[in-house]
């Protein structure tokens, strides 16, 4: 028996825990972990999708830096990794993440089973030179949350959801709100790259050189995303993104429209302009038969985080953890 296998051994409350590496054998159990996680976050969420599957975890068996926890040969929880990615979060390391389906822990000693399965990926990972550390955790979930940020994680990104319905704001005058037509779409570029700086800015510090024009052809033809809009006269003060991309299961559902970017002049925010934009879009989109609209962001963009969380109901939390890079292969 290794040492890794001598520390999996240990007892959580009162029983012997084993804590082993992921394999398929453990995936009929783990979708059923998967799933019971989710409907509780539906419980405090209740504008969440039902969901009949969820994605397949065989890809964390066949990439091998996931670990699972049994009690008498019975799986209490399962921990799954991507394939690593280079330069994550616009930065010089190597990362990976784990998906909200791609965990998952009964409720007795969930905070322990969670750091106990970390343990073990996490010496795979720093082996193999991993520094960033990404797990998608459900905002509700105390303990999971609890367990991750004992072990030096801190909040990034938030995933958020609403039912498709008008909000009260107040009237707005001397604005034209409409979709814009795929013809003037580059009339996007200034307020796209006022986006990209105000990202690149304390104490989001996510930053990326301005798009191109070039760049926003190819974004259009791969991704063709709809995008609402405020003018005054002929200048486009304002824009809303809205497409079918998604960042994990319960935003890919068909009954779910997605917000991907958001930018306004600063001399138009403060007077209701945005929350009319919103409320705009919400009745177009509402009127196409969509029951819901999620929005993702970072936590550390006061601006977005100050918006968002006034219409929409926060269902994730994506945790992250950078180990430092004097330890990477030392385990």
């Amino acid at each position: 028996m290794t040492h890794r296998e001598i520390q999996g051994q240990k007892r959580a409350g009162g029983e012997i825990m084993q804590v082993t590496d992921f394999t398929h054998d453990h995936i009929p159990e783990a979708i059923e972990l998967a799933r019971a996680n989710y409907e509780e976050e539906r419980r405090w969420v209740d504008i969440l999708p039902p969901i009949e599957a969820l994605p397949a975890l065989f890809v964390f068996a066949d990439i091998g830096l996931g670990a699972a926890a049994l009690v008498r040969g019975k799986l209490v929880g399962f921990l799954g990794f991507y394939r690593p990615r280079e330069n994550v979060f616009t930065s010089a390391a190597r990362g990976t993440f784990s998906p909200i389906h791609g965990h998952g822990a009964v409720p007795k000693n969930r905070k322990e089973i969670y750091q106990r399965l970390y343990q073990r990926a996490a010496a795979k990972l720093v082996d193999r030179g991993i520094a960033t550390h990404s797990i998608g955790l459900y905002a509700h979930d105390r303990q999971a949350i609890e367990a991750f940020y004992t072990y030096g994680f801190g909040l990034q990104v938030i995933d958020a959801m609403r039912p498709m319905e008008e909000i009260p704001c107040s009237p707005v005058t001397g604005y034209t709100f409409y979709e814009l037509s795929p013809n003037e779409k580059n009339r996007l570029l200034p307020l796209k790259n006022l986006l990209r700086e105000h990202l690149g800015q304390s104490p989001c510090f996510l930053r990326f050189p301005p798009q191109t024009e070039e760049e926003l052809e190819e974004e259009f033809a791969h991704r063709d995303p709809r995008y609402f809009c405020a003018s005054r006269g002929n200048d486009l003060v304002a824009f809303l993104e809205v497409s079918d991309d998604w960042e994990n299961f319960a935003s890919a559902d068909a009954s779910v429209k997605n917000i991907c970017g958001a930018s306004c002049l600063p001399e138009h925010r403060g007077g209701g302009l945005y929350q009319k934009l919103l409320d705009h879009t919400i009745a177009v989109l509402k009127a196409e038969g969509c029951p819901r609209l999620g929005v993702d962001f970072e936590s550390a963009n006061p601006t977005a985080a100050g918006f968002w969380l006034k219409y929409f109901q926060a269902y994730t939390h994506g945790v992250v953890r950078r180990v430092g890079e004097k330890a990477l292969g030392s385990t």
